[in-house]
């Protein structure tokens, strides 16, 4: 479905247009559905706001923000705690109601949906990571992984092997039938960004996943982001870790809600990563 006809200026025409993708049967994203028919962004906020309190107690959360994220794009935010950058990815993955303003995912609006279209709109496009994990410590490894594609009524036996081929893509085989409690930090969140996968989505949305973790495990996480942006998965990032900008194409810094600066970041900077080797 396409998006809604809108006049652009060159620039924003520029900022929209869609990276190629350079997927790889090796990697992790190779088979996202991740395109938006049409040449929609594959993820876009207008005018969005999202504010706490009134008065002298009045918290501008969001402020005002216009972005457009193509299809194939990995882009992190980034700013100190308090500037709104978490607040601003649950606004675009639909987890929260903006103030004002407009959502548009996958080339529909979200703001407006109801609670049950938008939960299922989030269950078939939207894949989530977060710092805290969230994996359910009484299933195992795989089990968190097709727990996902069940509930979107997926065959068990087609959720379980797209699981274990999963945590085999992110270096987990071996582990696929261990608990949460018996894997480290960084075992852990793969099994989240594995789990992030499941669906196939178009956007996968990472709230700051390198926060829990000990520097060997945040490059362990760094790698297997990268694969996904090499693969072209339209991932956004948000973070207070400078590293993130080593695995992403565009990078915005946040400041009170608002966007202070929108950088394009050179190719090269994808061989950061495997340069800081322990």
């Amino acid at each position: 479905m396409t998006g809604p006809e809108r006049k652009d200026t060159a620039e924003q025409e520029k900022s929209r247009g869609t990276r190629s993708s350079r997927g790889s049967r090796h990697s992790p994203a190779a088979t996202a559905a991740g395109r938006v028919d049409g040449g929609s962004p594959a993820l876009e906020a207008r005018g969005l706001s999202r504010r706490y309190g009134r008065d002298s107690g009045l918290v501008r959360a969001v402020d005002e923000v216009d972005l457009a994220v193509p299809a194939g794009q990995a882009l992190a935010v980034m700013g100190p705690s308090g500037c709104g950058k978490s607040t601003l990815l649950h606004l675009l993955g639909g987890l929260q109601r903006p103030t004002e303003g407009q959502v548009w995912l996958a080339g529909r609006r979200i703001d407006t949906m109801s609670e049950r279209a938008l939960a299922r709109l989030r269950r078939d496009t939207v894949g989530f990571v977060f710092q805290a994990f969230h994996l359910m410590d009484e299933l195992t490894a795989v089990e968190n992984v097709e727990l996902a594609a069940l509930l979107a009524g997926r065959s068990p036996g087609r959720a379980r092997r797209r699981a274990l081929h999963l945590l085999d893509q992110v270096g987990l085989a071996g582990r696929a039938t261990d608990l949460p409690s018996a894997l480290s930090g960084g075992q852990r969140q793969r099994v989240a960004i594995a789990r992030a996968l499941s669906n196939e989505p178009l956007v996968v949305l990472a709230d700051e996943p390198t926060g829990n973790l000990d520097s060997a495990a945040t490059l362990e996480v760094l790698r297997l982001f990268e694969e996904l942006r090499t693969a072209g998965q339209t991932l956004v990032v948000v973070t207070h870790d400078t590293r993130i900008a080593a695995v992403a194409d565009r990078m915005i810094t946040m400041r009170d809600g608002a966007f202070a600066d929108d950088s394009r970041l050179a190719a090269t900077a994808t061989g950061a990563v495997h340069g800081r080797e322990r």
